[in-house]
């Protein structure tokens, strides 16, 4: 990673003295040669780019930029195996998670390889009915257990994708109680399995649940050695999963060189293939290879990663756009905001540059969004009428998902006039009518929604956010900045259960106070559950 600031670089003085003279998004959208530089197609999905506030000139110096941070020797880098994640003096290998046996990365290939297939194996025989549990019944109810990246991955896979019906698949992140019990309603003991995803088999939230998913099962089977049939672990840890009661058979590897929230291709997907069958994993995979060629490959000026980390940072930069909108017209994507939430926030959300160093720019914003025309009758209030400068992608799919086209058709009517809204406005003579515009938007498309698009879709994404941050200087494969709440929250729960809490601020003392003169007031009346 270089440790040149962008901020001092040619290209970005270029870029912030062309900011002030920009034209508006409806006249650039005259210019039918620059149109056609900003539309493009790569593994199923096309990207209109041309409702950006970009002139050809602009977009000459935004590739320029990427030049001078020598993006495409960072790419190589990443593709290679080489360390990217310099705080943690290793390489981010998810994308060769993804590729076929025989083009792997030495070293690695053989492992990916034999955990690919043990996966394969180990789903085939829960599908088909001959692994079975403690009773010799087949299981019907998969509970996955995760957080963060090992949970929003899966869950937003088979909620776009759906189930063939043979298992029922559910999900537990929060260590709300609630979550678990809900997860939980209706599940046969002697029929469910648990999934339990953790690297170190020990994140409070995931390790909490699983305890407690354990103690369901035993309190309603009473067979102690049903645990090693009825639970399985990806993790690194395999001691401690089999500390936990689950046979090594059944621990599959998360490695240290794939961050959480690039760990859907692994093992961590297992949902997926659960779901809908090795085949749908298959091609999920297949999907985020093709769009790792497409990275790999493409120049700069055709490169559909690149061209959205650029237009990204020029928004961001630039253009002052402090929120970015995801705008997904697809029942079926409705997790992608907050799967991009975490993909995208968690990567680049830095304050500190590669070096050790302060960022002297601003990184990544903040990242929100929805699903569907239900939003235009809420927060597209805001975003058409508000003051805040944003930026928003709209997601959609050219075919339908049923055969209710005319629904499909509204549909995707609604997304193209709400960018066109964006861009266009309203300028009535009446004030609390009027519509300002010139907000700009990118428009993906994708063929159809299959496990093939959205690998594409969910490999787009990373790559554009590994692009970003190299032109930022940051490192987009540390999270340290989730760490200090879990820390806080271990002496903070000790008081909570009647320990000290002489050494905590007066407001947080205050509240666990609070807290627990309410526990002892609901005990000695009775109202506790």
């Amino acid at each position: 990673m270089s440790s040149v600031s962008p901020v001092s670089l040619p290209a970005w003085g270029q870029l912030a003295k062309q900011a002030l003279a920009l034209a508006p998004i409806a006249d650039l959208l005259n210019d039918s040669g620059r149109n056609q530089r900003l539309h493009l197609s790569a593994a199923g999905i096309t990207a209109d780019f041309s409702k950006q506030r970009v002139a050809g000139s602009t977009l000459d110096t935004l590739l320029l930029l990427a030049r001078q941070v020598d993006l495409e020797a960072h790419r190589r880098s990443l593709l290679e195996g080489g360390i990217v994640n310099v705080t943690e003096n290793r390489p981010a290998l998810h994308t060769a998670l993804r590729t076929p046996a025989g083009k792997g990365l030495p070293g690695i290939e053989t492992e990916v390889q034999r955990t690919r297939a043990r996966v394969a194996d180990f789903v085939s025989r829960i599908r088909d009915g001959s692994l079975r549990g403690c009773t010799r019944k087949p299981f019907r109810h998969v509970v996955y257990i995760g957080i963060g990246g090992s949970h929003l991955g899966p869950e937003l896979a088979v909620r776009a994708l759906g189930t063939d019906r043979r298992l029922d698949i559910r999900f537990v992140s929060n260590i709300d109680g609630y979550a678990l019990s809900q997860a939980l309603d209706g599940c046969d003991p002697e029929r469910t399995l648990f999934v339990t995803a953790s690297k170190s088999f020990s994140t409070l939230e995931t390790l909490e649940n699983s305890r407690t998913a354990r103690s369901w099962f035993l309190e309603r089977t009473g067979l102690a050695d049903g645990v090693a049939n009825h639970f399985a672990a990806i993790s690194a840890n395999v001691e401690a999963a089999a500390a936990f009661g689950i046979h090594p058979d059944n621990v599959f590897p998360m490695w240290d060189w794939v961050g959480g929230r690039y760990s859907l291709w692994s093992a961590v997907g297992m949902p997926v293939a659960l779901a809908l069958g090795n085949s749908a994993f298959d091609a999920l995979l297949a999907g985020a290879r093709a769009m790792d060629e497409h990275f790999a490959d493409a120049p700069l000026e055709h490169n559909m990663p690149v061209l959205a980390a650029l237009f990204g940072v020029w928004n961001t930069n630039f253009l002052g756009a402090e929120n970015h909108a995801v705008l997904a017209y697809d029942e079926r994507l409705t997790l992608l905001p907050l799967y991009l939430q975490q993909l995208e926030t968690e990567s680049n959300g830095k304050r500190t540059r590669v070096d050790g160093t302060a960022v002297d720019t601003h990184t990544m914003p903040i990242l929100w969004g929805g699903v569907g025309t239900s939003g235009q009758h809420a927060y597209h209030q805001l975003l058409h009428q508000g003051t805040r400068a944003f930026s928003a992608d709209f997601i959609f799919t050219a075919e339908s998902a049923t055969p209710l086209l005319h629904h499909h058709r509204w549909l995707q009517a609604n997304a193209l006039a709400q960018s066109q809204a964006m861009f266009l406005g309203d300028a009535t003579t009446q004030p609390e009518k009027q519509v300002p515009g010139n907000h700009a938007t990118t428009t993906l498309v994708l063929d159809r929604l299959d496990a093939y698009h959205l690998g594409a879709l969910l490999a787009l994404h990373e790559h554009q956010v590994f692009c970003q941050g190299v032109i930022w200087g940051i490192n987009s494969f540390d999270q340290w900045g989730v760490e200090l709440g879990k820390r806080l929250a271990n002496p903070i729960h000790e008081a909570l259960e009647g320990g000290e809490s002489r050494m905590q601020d007066a407001s947080t003392r205050f509240l666990i106070n609070h807290l627990r003169a309410f526990d002892q007031s609901s005990a000695s009346s009775g109202s506790q559950p």
